[in-house]
């Protein structure tokens, strides 16, 4: 008889896109420790009432570079460990689709906190490419609005004060519960729900392994906990649970 393979939850914070040239937020070097006030910029309330805030988030946004980022070695390794065969699930807190374009199916990838590569209009939910809109600020329009109603534009990302989407964290449960492997990789996790994740994966009996380089509040429940920079460790642990389950 074949044994079952096991289920493999990944979840993955900003740590995994920094080596992409990807700013974190909450790290020592985070962009809120550096930059505190830029925190207003992704907060929906002033975003939404002051459109200088808003036409400083498109300059951010444009100065950002972030579309023109590309996977790095830890978003690759993620593409082996489901092309070995083996049953995977990315959950990510990340906004940059640097998973899917690495080439992990998209239908694998849950992203918790939205999409940055989108814009939505918060009036009548039009979706269009964040690239358009970015090349519509770089031709001189501070605040671009919707084409089809005139109403505000912003990413497709879930800003500070704005829940997160029900339907794609009830999945993300789904995942948590059903895994026997949990992986976090390069966050905090200390920003709730996302955080409860590990905790639900332990508590259905699932093994979590931790990699970041600061300590998390699961350091003491996990199996494992990995120091090394991502970039090398998250590989290395993909070929070896490759090599347990071939």
């Amino acid at each position: 008889m074949t044994a079952k393979r096991p289920l493999i939850a990944v979840l993955t914070g900003a740590g995994i896109s920094t080596d992409s040239g990807i700013p974190d937020y909450r790290g020592p070097n985070g962009l809120w420790q550096r930059d505190p006030p830029a925190q207003r910029l992704v907060t929906i309330g002033p975003y939404l009432a002051d459109p200088e805030v808003r036409r400083q988030a498109w300059l951010m946004r444009r100065d950002a570079g972030a579309l023109a980022a590309e996977p790095n070695a830890g978003h690759l390794a993620l593409v082996e460990l489901e092309r070995s065969g083996l049953p995977v699930r990315v959950l990510t807190q990340n906004v940059d689709g640097l998973h899917q374009r690495a080439g992990t199916s998209a239908r694998k990838v849950f992203e918790l906190h939205g999409t940055a590569r989108e814009v939505e209009c918060v009036r009548c939910h039009a979706v269009g490419p964040m690239a358009e809109a970015l090349e519509r600020v770089a031709a001189g329009d501070p605040d671009p609005a919707c084409r089809d109603c005139d109403g505000v534009l912003k990413p497709r990302t879930v800003m500070f004060g704005q829940p997160l989407d029900p339907v794609v964290l009830q999945q993300a449960d789904a995942v948590a519960k059903a895994c026997d492997l949990f992986i976090a990789v390069g966050t905090s996790l200390q920003v709730y729900p996302v955080a409860a994740l590990p905790q639900i994966a332990l508590e259905s009996g699932a093994r979590l392994i931790v990699v970041n380089g600061e300590p998390t509040p699961f350091d003491e429940a996990a199996d494992e906990v990995v120091r090394e920079p991502i970039s090398t460790a998250l590989p290395a642990l993909v070929r070896r649970l490759v090599a347990e389950h071939s």
